[in-house]
């Protein structure tokens, strides 16, 4: 798993990818920042490119757990399988809690812990992010996997949020729990540094020879350890060299950090860095875990990886990565950001878990939890589309919009886009006329598993061309029918593209090993 190394990016179930593609004691560090159990859905909110903000609310996932079949399956297999540690915990936690969301949430993030600890490296570490919703009993999860003895800090975040109901302090943090594999592990103490404050780089006053400013250390007049100027006098180091040392400034690289963060806030709505997924952390905070427990070559592991932070971090510092996400929306982020941010300097990786046949994409349509529109979101994805969906949750037949720019006036043109994963006929042409011109949009697609019908390729045909202004040579079929064998063989939507693509929002562009600047670590 490491000379032909190639990084990766999973789409679907954290736990089903690990146990099948994972091997045992092969990733450097974990970071998992998993769905809280808050019982909210989670949106993504999208910015428009041509001026305009956006409407569009796009689901991300439920972060809603509750106990039915596959929580008892998990639990079932932590108790009959596990740690006996593991095992008693379990089921003195469904004692005390039942079997309620919690408890559900709670049996998911353990068996797939039980992973994490298989797959990390005997010198690896984890950093597990959470909020007080269910830290309390995520450490006893942990202390049960990883050992007590494992635990290394409970790092407090704090950051600065809005001001909060006057019912109650203030919520202003979240935990992080370090853990290790083993008592040795990898730790770059000088790589989680804080710099000297002022009242430390007074105390050095004393110059040598050279015009160096250092201060005393050891035994001073009155044999006590030295705490300042007047615990010496100028002859001292002189007369009594052997209690005494110099400690010089320009060798104090900073000081250790400690187990509570303030000089990270979290991503504020304006920020170039923010790309409008809801969990999104700051890059300074990733980058402090990444270069703290890892070291170029190694391999970082995001189970739950959002729109990609990690992975993004790890791919400037030098390191190896995974990422997983249970949705294609998840992933069509990740690609994005990368790609954005890295061009042509981006690392060769593969994304495994999307269909690469007719047969794949039928099994995503069919599959049974939510099906059709993960294998909707694929489909956008494949053409560079984003997802429609507004805030009533309509979609007003469409699914997705393409924006692209053909004159120097700098607004978008729209591109609408309905997916269709069953039997389509005339009538779906029909609807996408009428959505062309009720949107004002310059083209349609329908995208579609099946093959399209004869009426429906002649009344496609015969919609005519989108013809730019600033092009008349140019003529693009005003409603286009493309079949997802036709998109698999790598045929794509016809549009004009003769500026940068405008449909996402675009990730800042970064070189390798570039540390971020002041302004954005604190």
């Amino acid at each position: 798993m490491a000379e032909d190394w190639i990084n990766k990016l999973y789409f679907g179930d954290n736990l089903d990818i690990m146990r099948d593609y994972i091997p045992d004691e092969s990733v450097d560090l974990i970071y998992l920042d998993p769905p809280f159990n808050s019982k909210a859905t989670y949106n993504v909110l999208f910015r428009e490119k041509n001026g305009t903000e956006s409407g569009a609310l796009i689901k991300a996932f439920d972060d809603t757990w509750q106990w039915g079949h596959e929580s008892e399956q998990a639990y079932h297999e932590l108790v009959t399988q596990g740690s006996k540690k593991l095992a008693d915990l379990i089921q003195a936690m469904r004692s005390f809690l039942g079997t309620n969301d919690m408890m559900a949430y709670l049996v998911m993030m353990a068996i797939r812990l039980v992973e994490m600890h298989r797959v990390l490296k005997q010198t690896g570490g984890i950093y597990l992010h959470c909020d007080p919703t269910a830290s309390h009993y995520l450490k006893l999860i942990m202390d049960a996997i990883f050992s007590v003895h494992n635990f290394q800090n409970e790092i407090i975040w704090c950051y600065k949020t809005r001001p909060q109901p006057r019912s109650r302090f203030g919520k202003k943090h979240d935990t992080i729990f370090f853990y290790t594999k083993s008592a040795t592990y990898t730790f770059n103490w000088e790589k989680a540094l804080r710099t000297l404050s002022q009242e430390t780089i007074k105390k050095y006053r004393l110059v040598d020879e050279t015009g160096r400013l250092y201060r005393l250390q050891g035994r001073g007049i009155t044999g006590s350890p030295i705490r300042s100027a007047k615990d010496v006098n100028p002859e001292w180091e002189k007369t009594h060299p052997e209690l005494v040392v110099r400690d010089y400034l320009d060798e104090k690289q900073g000081v250790v950090l400690e187990d509570w963060w303030t000089d990270i806030n979290i991503i504020n709505q304006a920020a170039a860095e923010r790309l409008g997924y809801p969990t999104q952390k700051p890059e300074a905070l990733l980058e402090r875990i990444i270069k703290a427990s890892s070291n170029e070559g190694d391999i970082v592991l995001d189970p739950f990886c959002g729109c990609g932070t990690t992975v993004a971090v790890a791919e400037r510092l030098g390191r190896k990565w995974i990422g997983i996400d249970i949705t294609n929306l998840a992933v069509t982020l990740m690609i994005s950001r990368l790609e954005d941010t890295f061009g042509p300097d981006l690392t060769p990786y593969e994304v495994i878990g999307d269909p690469k046949d007719l047969s794949g994409a039928r099994a995503l349509a069919e599959q049974e939890k939510d099906g059709r529109y993960q294998f909707e979101l694929w489909a956008l994805r494949k053409v560079a589309a984003r997802p429609a969906q507004d805030t009533r949750g309509a979609d007003k037949g469409i699914d997705g919009y393409v924006y692209f720019i053909d004159d120097d006036s700098g607004r978008a043109k729209k591109i609408v886009i309905q997916v269709k994963s069953g039997k389509v006929n005339f009538g779906y042409i029909q609807a996408l006329k009428g959505a062309v011109e009720e949107e004002k949009a310059a083209i349609g697609a329908l995208i579609t598993l099946q093959e399209p019908t004869r009426p429906m390729k002649e009344a496609a045909a015969a919609a005519g061309f989108y013809v730019p202004e600033h092009f008349p040579d140019k003529h693009y079929p005003r409603v286009q029918i493309l079949t997802i064998e036709e998109i698999l063989n790598r045929k794509q939507l016809e549009y004009p593209r003769v500026a940068p693509e405008v449909t996402f929002k675009k990730a800042e562009r970064k070189k390798k090993g570039e540390e971020p600047e002041q302004g954005q670590l604190f």
